[in-house]
């Protein structure tokens, strides 16, 4: 199943290539990607708590640290005040810097503290990353 899991995490990661196509700033480009990573890794996650897709313990685990990976990487793909028209950033983040790190870091303690060898335990566990990407997304990302 890690190949079911990659194809979706290439999926993800293809989608968000085309949907940030044109954006010419290298900085805020690496950025983008890191989100869609995220996002890939929180939809099978997603998935499989909401029953929309079966629970797969090595997908899971697999998405889970990737999420510890790219929660970890949040803070330093943001050190560089990059911008570009397609960003969705918004200054407060260089603004309230402090609180951003501390947000950021929430994700990779979310992602580290679910279990992902069963599917109650990433059922209780989403709602933490849900909180977590939320935590930033209020007020540190353009409201789409």
């Amino acid at each position: 199943m890690k190949t079911v899991l990659k194809a979706i995490l290439v999926a993800g990661i293809a989608t968000t290539a085309f949907a940030h196509s044109g954006v010419k700033d290298p900085d805020v480009k690496a950025r983008m990607d890191l989100m869609g990573e995220i996002g890939a890794a929180t939809g099978v996650l997603g998935k499989m708590a909401q029953g929309k897709s079966a629970f797969d313990a090595e997908a899971a685990a697999d998405a889970r640290v990737t999420l510890i990976k790219s929660g970890n990487a949040i803070v330093s793909a943001f050190q560089v005040q990059a911008t570009d028209p397609k960003t969705e950033a918004l200054p407060a983040i260089w603004e309230n810097w402090d609180d951003f790190v501390a947000k950021a870091g929430v994700l990779e303690d979310a992602a580290r503290a679910m279990d992902a060898g069963s599917l109650d335990g990433v059922r209780a566990g989403m709602g933490a990353i849900g909180q977590s990407c939320g935590g930033c997304h209020e007020g540190y990302r353009v409201k789409k």
